[in-house]
């Protein structure tokens, strides 16, 4: 049973697979609506782009300041020579303070 010559007028029907008119009347209109999507798409990734540099300056910074950290705790142990005078001095400046005990 074939439903389309049981419904009159289903023929006449316009789908979208029937209609080939276009949307855009005007070829000049749609280079017009490219160019503001361009512009805007444009911003955007300038935008984009603008926060990505910071956030990599950052990273950039805090990666260095972890180097030179690294940097310095490793001569620190390289020479031990050098720590130990470190060390005396700490336990000199320790024994200017005095303790008391507080009865209450």
């Amino acid at each position: 049973m074939p439903i389309s010559s049981a419904i009159k007028g289903l023929q006449s029907i316009k789908s979208m697979q029937n209609v080939v008119k276009s949307g855009i009347p005007n070829k000049e209109e749609s280079d017009f609506i490219k160019l503001y999507m361009y512009e805007k798409e444009r911003t955007r990734l300038k935008s984009e782009e603008i926060r990505i540099l910071l956030r990599l300056e950052i990273i950039q910074d805090r990666l260095k300041e972890i180097q030179d950290y690294n940097d310095e705790k490793a001569g620190q142990m390289h020479s031990p020579e050098q720590q130990a005078p470190k060390k005396k001095k700490s336990a000199e400046v320790k024994s200017d303070f005095k303790t008391m005990s507080i009865d209450y």
